[in-house]
């Protein structure tokens, strides 16, 4: 019985040691101008309202705030939201 525990312990560990990594792979980035090249493409094309581009605009203007202070993560997530309001 105390075998069976020590190994369900090491499994159980094993895999609490590993969520950290799995995590940030899941959550990597990418660099914020790639981001930022695809916001200004769809703001070009977007036949959007005047207030979904306004909002849009502010948006990214909130990215490269992120951007500048090398926070991609940061950056992309204000990315994706323009995009998302211009309809990409």
């Amino acid at each position: 019985m105390t075998k069976t525990v020590a190994v369900a312990a090491f499994a159980f560990a094993t895999v609490l040691g590993s969520l950290p990594s799995l995590a940030l792979a899941e959550t990597a980035s990418v660099p914020c101008e790639q981001k930022l090249s695809a916001v200004n493409a769809a703001m070009k094309a977007t036949k959007a309202a005047d207030s979904e581009k306004a909002t849009a605009v502010e948006l990214k203007g909130k990215g490269l705030e992120r951007c500048k202070a090398d926070d991609d993560a940061g950056a992309d997530a204000f990315f994706d939201q323009a995009l998302q309001v211009l309809g990409k």
